[in-house]
């Protein structure tokens, strides 16, 4: 690789995908050139979400020495799938030679670190100061994860959480909804993605229920299964549109003694 494609390659991490052969979408173009430190990608499924944060992931441990990355999910199957499209890149892109790897963790010449890890709280606080934490899935993840992980960016670690939607409740959710300008948010319908046909999303459609739909590839934060009464109603229930009896704060006077 010539200096040039190599700086071309440290500066743009799109490149990345496009050295591996595969062609990025407008969206994963503008994820990987952002420079938020917390990003929140609420995608449907199969629109690449996992491809393109296993770029990410890479591009750091390749052009930042010494970095410590973490991916980690939900369960541990669940995190080794973003680790084995990190191993893809290695495979099928011009990338240096790999130090060590195993089942769960590769080493570069250059120091940097790339480990897949279980969504465990416990197990995470063992890592400090990482460059960047992935956590797939997770609006499955328990809060608790968030709570230890939160503390490790303290040097200036960038977390990234990306997930299709699990209902009105959660770390994730609570961040989409109200965690304003601490986040950057990216949200990728399957309509919008060029990989699900027209035609699949069709029979999807006419097959499963409204409910489903429009969670899985709508990215709708609908009402979870066990809720009995619907968000929207328990809301409406601490509303109160019942005018006061009173138009001003009520005095109590003690009333006159009695002249004998």
């Amino acid at each position: 690789m010539s200096l040039a494609g190599d700086l071309s390659d440290a500066i743009d991490p799109t490149r990345l995908m496009t050295s591996a052969g595969l062609q990025p979408d407008p969206w994963q173009v503008e994820f990987l050139r952002s420079t938020a430190p917390r990003y929140l990608l609420l995608c449907a499924r199969q629109v690449g979400k996992s491809t393109v944060t296993a770029a990410l992931a890479s591009h750091v441990a390749i052009y930042h020495p010494n970095s410590l990355v973490l991916t980690l999910a939900p369960s541990m199957q669940q995190s080794f799938e973003i680790f084995r499209k990190i191993n893809s890149f290695y495979h099928e892109a011009e990338t240096p030679e790999l130090d060590a790897q195993s089942a769960r963790r590769i080493e570069l010449p250059n120091g940097s670190r790339i480990i897949s890890l279980s969504g465990n709280a416990v197990t995470v606080r063992g890592f400090s100061a990482p460059r960047l934490v992935i956590v797939d899935e997770a609006a499955f993840a328990d809060d608790e994860l968030f709570a230890a992980v939160s503390p490790m960016l303290a040097g200036g670690g960038r977390l990234i959480l990306l997930s299709s939607p699990n209902g009105k409740a959660g770390f994730f959710y609570e961040q989409w909804a109200n965690g304003g300008a601490a986040w950057a948010r990216t949200r990728v319908t399957a309509e919008m993605s060029s990989r699900i046909p027209a035609e699949f999303l069709a029979v999807e459609r006419a097959t499963k229920p409204d409910r489903d739909f429009r969670r899985e590839y709508l990215c709708e934060f609908v009402d979870v299964d066990e809720q009995y009464f619907g968000s929207d109603l328990l809301l409406r229930a601490f509303e109160s549109p019942v005018e006061p009896l009173f138009s001003r704060p009520f005095t109590w006077r003690a009333p006159a003694e009695r002249v004998a």
